[in-house]
């Protein structure tokens, strides 16, 4: 197992970052590797995390404005070569369609509950490390 793995969070609010930090903890999952965090509140900080590399998993927030997660997360599917998973966040449960089209890997609600994001967030993380190794 890795020693680490990098989460990129991207919102332009910093209680929905820290929301993030705290529901996923040291270790979302004894079977993952404890995470490190990398946290971006603008689209052009994204984009220069994702081109240095080494993030394991995007967590990004569709309620972001003016660079919503949602078209972020269709941009850098696009855009990035090997884009790792996206979890996104969504307002409300109405919009999964929306994280459908966005082609988001997982997505959850709004505020962040943390049992169902450590959960989702763990998924990806072992997607992503059955895909490195």
């Amino acid at each position: 197992m890795q020693p680490t793995a990098t989460v990129l969070v991207y919102s332009d609010d910093a209680n929905t970052r820290e929301q993030v930090r705290l529901a996923a903890g040291r270790r979302p999952a004894a079977d993952v590797p404890p995470v490190e965090f990398v946290e971006c509140a603008t689209l052009p900080a994204v984009l220069e995390q994702l081109d240095r590399g080494g993030i394991d998993v995007c967590v990004l927030d569709g309620e972001t404005v003016p660079a919503g997660g949602m078209g972020v997360c269709r941009q850098i599917k696009d855009e990035i070569f090997h884009c790792p998973p996206v979890l996104l966040l969504m307002g409300r449960p109405q919009d999964a369609w929306l994280a459908t089209w966005s082609r988001a890997d997982a997505a959850v609600t709004l505020p962040v509950e943390p049992v169902g994001f450590a959960d989702a967030l763990a998924a990806l993380l072992r997607q992503r490390l059955a895909i490195s190794a």
